[in-house]
C-alpha cells in the first residue's frame, strides 16, 4: 500500500536544541540541509515517508493540530527515556491501541510540539 502521507514539517524555535532532541530519540544524527537556512532532515531515505525540522518566522510549535508519529524501532520505553533526558515531556504514556495500530505514546518536544511514538502491533 502506498503511503498517504509523504512528508511532515515539524516547526521549531531553536533548531540546534530540536536537532539534539530528535537525534536522542532516533539515536541518529539530524543533519542540516546544505544551502537551506533553518532546515534539518530527520534520518531516512529520500522518497520514503520522512520529516524535517524547520525554524523561522512561520514556525509555530503547538500541541494542537496534527501529530507526527515517529517509529521508535520497537523500543518505546527507551525512546521515552531518551526524550525526557533530552528535555521532552510525556503527555500520554505508552498505550496499547489494539491489533490494527499497536502501541503509541505522546510527547511534548523541546519546542512545544506534540509528537507521537509508535510501535507496530505484534503479529
Amino acid at each position: 500500500m502506498a503511503n498517504s502521507i509523504v512528508w511532515a514539517d515539524i516547526p521549531v524555535i531553536d533548531l540546534e536544541r530540536a536537532r539534539k532532541f530528535y537525534g536522542a530519540i532516533l539515536q541518529d544524527e539530524v543533519k542540516l540541509v546544505p544551502g537551506m537556512d533553518g532546515i534539518a532532515l530527520l534520518p531516512g531515505a529520500m522518497g520514503e515517508v520522512s520529516a524535517d525540522l524547520y525554524s523561522g518566522e512561520r514556525a509555530r510549535p503547538s500541541t494542537d493540530g496534527a501529530t507526527v508519529f515517529i517509529d521508535c524501532k520497537g523500543d518505546i520505553n527507551g525512546a521515552i527515556q531518551r526524550a525526557v533526558a533530552a528535555g521532552g515531556e510525556v503527555i500520554m504514556p505508552p498505550s496499547d491501541m489494539g491489533e490494527m495500530v499497536g502501541t503509541i505514546a505522546w510527547l511534548k518536544d523541546t519546542e512545544g510540539n506534540r509528537i507521537g511514538l509508535h510501535v507496530p502491533p505484534q503479529k
